[in-house]
């Protein structure tokens, strides 16, 4: 009976550890589309521009 809980718990430990795994080497996928959404940020403030004005720390300066 004991060997059988200590496989049992081998057994969810490999399988927790090869799904941590996985999910680190998706977490490294560039994914298509990034560039285009870093590209519509503001350089300095980091805030998504919507539409072609420019964004709207340029406009009205820094808030206080």
């Amino acid at each position: 009976m004991p060997g059988l809980v200590s496989e049992v718990i081998f057994k969810i430990v490999t399988i927790f550890l090869v799904v941590i795994a996985v999910l680190a080497m998706f977490g490294k996928v560039t994914f298509p589309g990034q560039k285009r959404l870093q590209s519509a940020r503001c350089p300095s403030c980091g805030r998504f521009k919507i539409g072609k004005s420019p964004c709207g720390c340029k406009l009205k300066g820094p808030r206080k």
